[in-house]
């Protein structure tokens, strides 16, 4: 029930446009500027979900981020957006889809 949650909490960017959120990742994703070579814990065993969790933290772009990657990837995602590992993503991309309409996708049909 937690992933149906995710899906549906990221209704509030169905109508932001992809270049918006792309910018706004960019700009903003903490992994996309705090990290200049390995993170700290790069050393450390973690499960996807952990490292998913320690990446992510404190990150203020997070639902973009996964918005970003659900329309981008869809399926076929890989590595670690949106705080979510992988098969998380999978989960929640099935439930995302189901949400309706999307900024480039319209109405369902």
């Amino acid at each position: 029930m937690r992933l149906v949650e995710i899906a549906w909490s990221l209704d509030h960017l169905r109508w932001v446009p992809t270049d918006e959120l792309t910018d706004v990742v960019e700009s903003d994703g903490l992994c996309m500027w705090a990290f200049t070579g390995e993170p700290p814990w790069a050393d450390e065993e973690m499960t996807d979900r952990e490292l998913a969790e320690r990446q992510c933290s404190g990150c203020p772009v997070r639902d973009e981020c996964l918005e970003l990657e659900l329309r981008t990837a869809g399926a076929e995602t890989v590595g670690v957006w949106g705080a979510l590992p992988e098969d998380e993503r999978r989960e929640v991309h099935q439930h995302w889809l189901q949400r309706g309409e999307r900024a480039e996708r319209g109405p369902r049909s």
